[in-house]
């Protein structure tokens, strides 16, 4: 999968929330865009770290014990294995990065869960 394009005009295509979209990879890892917008699920990635950069907007990252508020041009990894919840109340723009195996709601199964065939570009 090899990526060319604008990354804002990638983002215009995708539509509804917590609904990534790879859109190419690196090595063992894909790039995802997904918009944010509303509550996510608390859940965590028992093996994978996963990187987050807020392309536009911004959101609350809750920890068990801390939140961080992400803001346009701001990256922030999760560590593997460590409980989160994305946040967002107005819509925002996120590039994330994520090992191949990584499961979008780790093993947490909502109606908010997609599987990497639900996340491929079409």
């Amino acid at each position: 999968m090899y990526i060319n394009g604008n990354v804002y005009r990638l983002f215009e295509t995708i539509e509804g929330y917590w609904a990534p979209k790879i859109i190419g990879e690196v090595n063992d890892d894909y790039i995802k865009l997904a918009k944010f917008k509303g509550e996510f699920v608390w859940h965590e990635h028992e093996n994978e770290d996963e990187m987050f950069y807020v392309v536009r907007g911004s959101f609350d990252l809750h920890y068990e014990d801390e939140t961080w508020l992400l803001k346009e041009g701001d990256i922030h990894v999760v560590k593997k294995g460590v409980k989160h919840k994305p946040v967002a109340t107005d819509e925002c723009w996120v590039m994330l990065i994520e090992r191949k195996e990584t499961k979008h709601t780790g093993n947490v199964k909502s109606e908010l869960t997609k599987s990497i065939d639900d996340q491929l570009v079409k």
